[in-house]
């Protein structure tokens, strides 16, 4: 002690000017690197290696389940590079402007849609419910104009003046259903008029539409007005809860129609199904739909997850799990669950209710926020009735973004996370709802541990630069 003393008496400031210099330099060599390594690999250094070298020397054991492998996509680079980045998909379970989202209009005061979005409906109903031969019906030729109206209540008085030139014109019907109707009682009863006008439509276009290009594209129009119409009916059985016509009314369709399934019916269907817990019944609308390697929506994604999380998760104990280690079954809903994460990362935090839902958009962006909101708002009921089901998520849905690569170019299980994700979002979904934005990782402990030790001792060596003497003796001290 006493010679610790005696040096420490004969140490000059210039040496504590060089000591405080010196550490500045290294901890801020050490802090360049870590952020090199997290912007490279969205990791911490240091982390990573005391977690797999150091941890296991002092007993440790690091019980998170492996990568999962079975759902690699790793031969489809051809399909990845074909992969749309952004392209905007309709909302299998869009609400009913009417009698939806006018009637939250009328509550809030907030517009539930955005110009973007209902322009782009716009789009869709001339596209569905249009084509060349409607100038050779009046009603038809009246409905065109509709479509293209801006206005609701143009729509809707166009809408009537078609059906006082055909009391048979089914587009009019659909008009009114979605717009006119307050109730889904309502929009049910013109959809019911618009698919007795469309049956017969559809059965004097099925006759006649090999004898030209012409009927061939009205028969094309009537069959998208016919299924339309088949589907809304589906989904207000669904909503009056008459789960099981719904069901029937969807398979049927499904059946009939097989031709249509880029509409995505079976969404409806396995949302109807998880309502009557029909597990078995999901199951196998999945194995029918769910492709490995390109799934198709979050909706497949998460359904998957959930299905396997409710064979353990009222059982899981993350206590009990860190002990024993993981079972087969808990592994592979944890995979699945990884799966559904890297897939749309934004859906968890509506699930776990870390944040706040709003009206789903008419359109979607596949991995986006937007499909996130429409994927939870009407799946949330279905989580919270299997029991753990939520606890299991909440578990491990953030492990996963340490087992996706980074940064965005890259990708894991799937093709790489589209960039221009936000930017879609932001124009489907309303002002007032915050858009989820990813990948966004959290800066690691120890970047922020670097920067603060390498701007402590720059001040130091700043100090004792300035104030020799008295930095000598605050060391001494």
């Amino acid at each position: 002690l006493l010679t610790v003393t005696v040096f420490l008496s004969t140490l000059t400031p210039k040496f504590y000017f060089a000591l405080t210099v010196t550490s500045s330099f290294i901890s801020g060599l050490i802090f360049v690197f870590e952020w090199w390594h997290f912007r490279k690999y969205g990791t911490s250094f240091i982390e990573q290696v005391s977690v797999s070298h150091l941890r296991p020397l002092i007993g440790g054991a690091e019980n998170s389940p492996p990568p999962p492998a079975a759902f690699s996509a790793g031969d489809n680079d051809t399909s990845r590079q074909n992969m749309p980045e952004c392209k905007v998909w309709r909302n299998p379970l869009n609400l009913f402007r009417g009698a939806e989202y006018s009637r939250y209009m009328w509550v809030t005061g907030k517009e539930p849609l955005t110009y973007y979005d209902m322009n782009l409906s716009a789009q869709d109903h001339q596209n569905f419910f249009t084509c060349d031969t409607d100038a050779l019906r009046p009603s038809d030729t009246v409905m065109q104009k509709a479509w293209r109206e801006r206005n609701p209540q143009a729509r809707i008085k166009a809408a009537y003046q078609a059906l006082e030139l055909n009391n048979d014109c089914a587009t009019a019907y659909v008009l009114l259903a979605e717009e006119e109707a307050t109730t889904i009682v309502d929009a049910e009863k013109y959809f019911k008029q618009a698919l007795k006008a469309g049956e017969m439509i559809y059965r004097k276009s099925q006759n006649c539409h090999s004898q030209s290009p012409q009927h061939e594209a009205q028969l094309r129009r009537d069959t998208n007005v016919l299924v339309y119409v088949k589907r809304r009916l589906a989904m207000c059985a669904r909503k009056l809860g008459r789960i099981r016509e719904a069901v029937k009314m969807m398979r049927d369709l499904m059946k009939e129609f097989p031709l249509l399934s880029m509409l995505n019916i079976h969404e409806n269907l396995l949302e109807a199904l998880l309502e009557l817990q029909a597990y078995a019944d999901v199951q196998a609308v999945l194995a029918k739909y769910d492709d490995i390697s390109l799934p198709k929506s979050a909706a497949i994604c998460y359904t998957a997850a959930l299905l396997k999380a409710r064979a353990v998760s009222e059982r899981f104990s993350p206590e009990t799990a860190s002990k024993r280690g993981l079972s087969t079954a808990e592994i592979n809903a944890v995979e699945a669950i990884h799966r559904a994460v890297e897939f749309n990362p934004h859906v968890p935090k509506y699930l776990l209710e870390m944040k706040s839902l709003v009206l789903p958009p008419e359109h979607i962006l596949k991995r986006g926020d937007s499909e996130a909101v429409a994927y939870a708002f009407f799946h949330l009921q279905h989580w919270k009735r299997i029991e753990g089901a939520l606890n299991l998520l909440h578990c491990t849905w953030e492990g996963t973004f340490r087992m996706i690569p980074y940064p965005l170019e890259k990708g894991h299980l799937f093709y790489p996370y589209p960039s221009c994700t936000e930017t879609a979002d932001r124009e489907l979904l309303p002002t007032f709802h915050e858009v989820s934005v990813y990948p966004q990782k959290e800066l690691p402990f120890f970047i922020h541990f670097t920067a603060g030790l390498c701007s402590f001792s720059a001040m130091l060596a700043l100090l004792t630069h300035q104030f020799p003497e008295l930095m000598v003796i605050l060391a001494k001290a």
